[in-house]
């Protein structure tokens, strides 16, 4: 993906939905890079808020659902055989566990604010037994407050620079 301003142009709400659920299902997609584009491209008059929020906390939730059950469903096994292939080495999925493993939800609440953990967060959740309620407050509670706070971001940008962007 090397322009993601062409990919939010040309596909705008569907594009913002794809990246955003991949991303947190496990794969490193930029789903904030797509998420402060979309905030800007509000700002400039291509896309609508409520439109764009929408979509990006509802694929953030579920993309992190489909994590989450993948990793409860496939266990550690499968991200230590395919991990490679997106970034994950055994010591960053073990260091991961760990952090998940002693303080829960609130990890996977926290990890939706640190590149880098916010995609192993569902998948190392599921690998961890954390139990499904507490996972999916979690999760649509940081979905709820990334998402804004990321096309906030975007949307800054437009205000503050858009005459010189």
């Amino acid at each position: 993906m090397s322009d993601p301003n062409w990919l939010l142009q040309h596909w705008g709400y569907l594009a913002i939905f794809a990246v955003v659920i991949l991303g947190n299902m496990g794969l490193p997609f930029p789903e904030e890079t797509v998420l402060i584009l979309a905030g800007y491209l509000v700002w400039d008059g291509q896309l609508r808020l409520p439109i764009v929020l929408g979509v990006g906390i509802l694929s953030a939730v579920l993309g992190d659902n489909l994590g989450y059950w993948m990793g409860r469903e496939f266990g550690r096994r499968a991200i230590e055989r395919y991990g490679h292939w997106v970034f994950v080495t055994p010591d960053r999925l073990d260091a991961t566990q760990q952090i998940v493993a002693r303080y829960g939800s609130m990890a996977v609440f926290v990890a939706r604010f640190i590149p880098g953990l916010r995609f192993l967060a569902g998948p190392v959740a599921g690998i961890t037994g954390l139990r499904p309620a507490p996972f999916i407050v979690a999760n649509v509670l940081g979905a709820s407050l990334y998402v804004p706070g990321a096309v906030a971001a975007g949307y800054a940008i437009g205000y503050g620079l858009g005459d010189y962007l």
